[in-house]
């Protein structure tokens, strides 16, 4: 019985190392995601992000597509 106890034990401390990798391997994968689609604005002086506002995107304005907000008032 006592054997059984130490290799659910084993198996639970593996299990627990495995689910750690994959949470750090994501946050890894992630950060570099976020520093990829910053490096235009991160390393460029004066570069900001897209306003990504259905009022700020030209094709939009063609179309006549507003803002729901806009609407409402």
């Amino acid at each position: 019985m006592a054997k059984n106890s130490v290799t659910f034990s084993y198996i639970c401390i593996v299990k627990q190392t495995a689910h750690m990798k994959l949470l750090l391997l994501s946050i890894v994968i992630i950060g570099l995601c976020v520093v990829l689609l910053g490096v235009k604005v991160l390393f460029v002086k004066g570069s900001r992000f897209p306003s990504g506002h259905v009022k700020d995107v030209e094709a939009l304005r063609k179309r006549r597509i507003g803002c729901a907000l806009d609407d409402e008032r």
